[in-house]
């Protein structure tokens, strides 16, 4: 790793001025380094060799390219990006930059309270549905909904997995998993997405809604010893009314998560925007609901790679 990192510091020494690292995982590693042209602290995530290998730089740069058109208060947006030239035979680190967010990740949160006020719940989680809804809406779809990808930043989200594009096909997909790197997060996958079926934004609905409800019960709807028994019981159970197990949790929010949660995309809400609207309960009526647009036709869709802290 310190080869890594003088690498990184020699190539990018005229424009970013590596100072620590933030966190690390299968993916990425990701830095906090000091953008020295415009004098602001960002995090850089370098990617992997293994992932380089099987995407390719061209195809990297393109998808960058998608993401950082996605400017939405609640996404977390990119700066900027590049390879770091290896040494020969060996594969480009991908990277690149992003804001710091001074704050936590809602992963961290969790694990200081387990479980966070009904209100503010259902507001993080509508504000994380008016993202998907805009991303969508430009035919993007996350595929990696889950708590460690959801900053926050004076207490409001910021979806921080929006950088590159999942530009996988099934074989590529099968060699990243051979490697150990896994592609997407079981508690959080939606049924499809399990199956290695097609998915489009409603999937990124059913992993809301598993957000949605860690956040409100304390545990994700399904859980077990291992990735085969949490996906046993996402296929032949129907996880427990929300109100069931914490009484306090207004009625339209259990009935709007257990939709959200429906085995088959076509019973879930249409479009993130309905699951945002269907959360604007009483209970939360002191976060009043941001305006929404309207959704654009999704077409095929683009799933997005693990970027905050490389899916760790």
């Amino acid at each position: 790793m310190i080869d890594v990192l003088t690498r990184l510091q020699t190539a990018l020494t005229d424009r970013y001025l590596v100072q620590r690292e933030l966190g690390r995982g299968g993916m990425a590693t990701v830095y906090l380094v000091q953008d020295l042209r415009h004098k602001r602290p960002v995090a850089l995530k370098l990617f992997r060799p293994e992932l380089a290998a099987s995407v390719g730089t061209e195809r990297f740069m393109r998808e960058i390219e998608t993401a950082a058109r996605l400017q939405h208060p609640h996404i977390l947006t990119v700066f900027d990006s590049g390879e770091l030239r290896p040494r020969e035979s060996e594969a480009p680190l991908l990277w690149y930059t992003m804001p710091y967010i001074e704050g936590e990740s809602l992963r961290d949160r969790l694990r200081r309270e387990v479980q966070l006020p009904v209100d503010e719940a259902v507001r993080i989680a509508r504000e994380v549905a008016l993202a998907l809804h805009y991303a969508h809406g430009r035919g993007v779809v996350h595929r990696d909904i889950k708590p460690e990808n959801i900053l926050l930043s004076e207490g409001h989200a910021q979806v921080a997995d929006f950088g590159v594009a999942w530009v996988f096909d099934t074989a590529t997909a099968d060699k990243l998993t051979a490697s150990g790197l896994a592609v997407g997060t079981t508690a959080y996958m939606s049924p499809e997405q399990a199956a290695a079926d097609q998915v489009d934004g409603r999937s990124d609905i059913y992993s809301l809604g598993c957000v949605l409800y860690e956040l409100l019960a304390g545990e994700p709807p399904h859980s077990g010893p291992s990735t085969l028994a949490i996906l046993a019981r996402r296929l032949t159970e129907t996880p427990r009314p929300l109100r069931s197990q914490r009484d306090t949790v207004p009625e339209v929010v259990e009935a709007a998560v257990a939709r959200a949660l429906a085995k088959l995309p076509a019973d879930r809400f249409a479009t993130a925007g309905e699951f945002a609207a269907a959360l604007a309960t009483p209970s939360s009526a002191a976060f009043p609901a941001a305006p929404l647009e309207t959704a654009r036709p999704l077409g095929r869709p683009r799933s997005l790679l693990w970027l905050w802290g490389g899916g760790a």
